[in-house]
């Protein structure tokens, strides 16, 4: 990445976008944040600290197209991580999470077209779309069906951006995330990950849950995930394409809930039953094949579960009142 690079982040008061806002800017890069700090989508102003050096902080919403126009003029490259994440709340309020997966993105990606052409955009998008795995682990040539509207908002996203590169030239790129965990994230609900509900039982001293616990996932740090975005950004053959981003090895939930509570040093969990309106969206088994990624970046991860897991506690374990 040439120096000093004019750099925009979409959601960049969130868990992943205020990790990758702080990496950047500590490389001297200058930083703009778009953030509408909406409660439920997991912007905090404790991710950012005032006065950081190169960010500037802008309170807006994605979805206001003006605001946005006005923004994306002369930045370099734009990180679009905004998003509605939650998996339960698509299904219970479906038109919020199409307004912010779909119609915020064109919004985005008309402004990218009208006002900075020129730009280089990645995308993060997720594992969700492939819905039940056929085949682990899962690379991009599995099948797509989502198993709920987040997925499918997410995947009309990715498509988006793929059109507006091909029809316009727009260099984007789309990276498909697995689940991310790390400091920032948000803790005080399972609406970005259900291990950050895990990590605040832990600290408050209640035994956090886990449902069914036969389930497979694997794990980015996001220290790793922040150099992947960085990696794709950095390599023009990534232009027009998808890729997936995987974890580490792949564990079940309760070996996850074991190597949580021995990376802290301390904490209790039980094994319930997989609720029932929560399992008619839920995956099963899940890792990813990212060789694809691998090959066209040279990016590795550099950071083991056990490590993951004990920096994560670590972060929180001063910090609770923040994220409460």
């Amino acid at each position: 990445m040439k120096e000093a690079q004019r750099i925009l982040i979409t959601g960049g008061m969130g868990f992943i976008g205020s990790n990758l806002a702080l990496r950047l800017a500590a490389d001297g890069h200058r930083v703009t944040i778009v953030d509408s700090m909406v409660p439920l989508y997991g912007g905090n102003p404790a991710n950012i600290p005032d006065g950081t050096p190169n960010i500037t902080v802008n309170i807006s919403d994605v979805r206001d197209p003006h605001s946005f126009e006005h923004l994306i003029k002369g930045q370099d490259a734009l990180f679009n991580l905004a998003g509605q994440t939650s998996h339960m709340d698509s299904m219970q309020n479906p038109y919020t999470d199409l307004d912010i997966n779909c119609t915020a993105q064109l919004s985005i990606l008309e402004a990218c077209r009208k006002h900075n052409p020129e730009i280089r955009v990645v995308y993060a998008s997720t594992r969700q779309l492939y819905g039940k795995p056929q085949y682990v682990p899962v690379d991009e040539k599995h099948p797509i069906r989502p198993v709920d509207v987040n997925g499918i908002n997410k995947l009309a996203g990715e498509q988006y951006h793929l059109l507006y590169h091909d029809v316009y030239g727009i260099e984007t790129s789309v990276l498909r995330l697995t689940n991310t965990i790390g400091p920032r994230m948000r803790i005080k609900d399972a609406r970005q990950t259900f291990l950050g509900i895990w990590v605040k039982c832990l600290l408050d001293g209640k035994p956090f849950e886990v449902w069914g616990g036969q389930q497979l996932r694997d794990f980015t740090y996001v220290d790793d995930c922040v150099e992947a975005l960085i990696a794709c950004l950095n390599t023009p053959k990534t232009c027009g394409k998808v890729y997936n981003l995987g974890g580490c090895e792949p564990v079940n939930l309760i070996q996850l809930a074991d190597a949580l509570t021995e990376a802290a040093g301390q904490g209790e969990y039980c094994i319930k039953e997989f609720p029932a309106d929560r399992k008619k969206i839920d995956i099963g088994d899940y890792y990813s094949a990212d060789k694809a990624f691998r090959d066209a970046t040279g990016w590795k991860h550099e950071t083991s579960l056990h490590n993951a897991l004990k920096q994560t506690v670590d972060y929180y374990r001063s910090r609770m009142e923040a994220y409460q």
